[in-house]
């Protein structure tokens, strides 16, 4: 007997590790920005940048109701699903809303340029429509780092962006690249990022280390001649000197990607002073090693 799933994917599909029980609803095809140079999530021709037929989302979402029972998270892929108009994420959070009434949370991936378009009051209805919580890929918050890495954002729209969801009741999970500006712009990068966090007091941090599945040639070629890639014990360093500089109320913390080669968790800053003890053993051993030693990094 033939079954058509109420739901058509173009692969490959990403979402952040905390969604891993949500059901991935695709808005979007790929990221309307799609030229930050670190990122190799949709570079493939399939998901050049196209938002969905508004009909074909509807339409999906009232098949999963008739097919799907309990479901109680929503993540709208892909990575852009919040540069779509205020209009057209109301009429998708009303839909869920109307076919999945057992939903109790959406969240999205955002660029904080797509906040700047939408207002108070619009992001207001959207988070009491279900929208609850938006990724953030900060990356850094030193313009120069970003502006190497090609990353449409700077210091001040990133955290205009933040302080209006949170303004609206919209929670934030915000991330930054350890090691994106290489030897030469790690202490820089590392300050000017916490000093971000500081100004926006997200709901959640998290860190990755850069790393790349193909190799990084585009990465190479976009930061110029002078980035060089941090030692293992550099990128400890420069994560010591994040954690030391950050001064949250209550955030939760976490650096436990594949990519992390020390893995953190807690809350800040209720947790700093055991983070950076785990953090002082990991420079300790690493400096008993020699200053270039590298762990092996997944793609790297």
């Amino acid at each position: 007997m033939y079954f058509d799933p109420p739901l058509q994917y173009i692969e490959p599909l990403f979402r952040p590790p905390s969604e891993a029980d949500s059901l991935i609803l695709q808005v979007t095809n790929g990221c309307s920005w799609n030229q930050c140079s670190f990122c190799e999530m949709y570079t493939q021709p399939q998901k050049k940048f196209k938002p969905r037929p508004e009909a074909e989302v509807l339409a999906e979402i009232q098949r999963c109701g008739e097919s799907m029972q309990g479901v109680r998270r929503i993540f709208l892929a892909d990575g852009d699903a919040m540069v779509l108009s205020f209009r057209r994420l109301e009429a998708i959070l009303q839909a869920i809303r109307t076919h999945l009434p057992s939903v109790s949370r959406v969240s999205a991936y955002c660029l904080p340029q797509n906040i700047a378009n939408k207002t108070p009051d619009q992001l207001q209805t959207l988070r009491e429509l279900g929208l609850l919580l938006v990724y953030i890929g900060a990356e850094s918050g030193d313009n120069t780092v970003l502006q190497k890495v090609q990353k449409s954002e700077t210091f001040a729209s990133t955290r205009d962006a933040i302080l209006k969801l949170k303004a609206a009741g919209v929670k934030s999970s915000v991330m930054i690249i350890n090691g994106l500006g290489g030897k030469h712009y790690s202490q820089q990068h590392a300050i000017a990022s916490a000093q971000l966090i500081n100004a926006t007091q997200p709901e959640y941090l998290a860190t990755l280390a850069l790393f790349f599945r193909d190799g990084g040639r585009r990465f190479s070629e976009a930061f110029g001649g002078d980035f060089e890639p941090c030692s293992t014990l550099e990128l400890f360093l420069e994560m010591q000197t994040f954690i030391q500089h950050l001064d949250l109320q209550q955030t939760i913390f976490r650096s436990d990607h594949i990519s992390n080669n020390l893995v953190l968790k807690g809350v800040l800053n209720k947790d700093k002073t055991k983070l950076l003890a785990q953090i002082q053993h990991a420079v300790d051993y690493a400096e008993s090693k020699g200053s270039n030693w590298h762990l092996p990094v997944y793609g790297g």
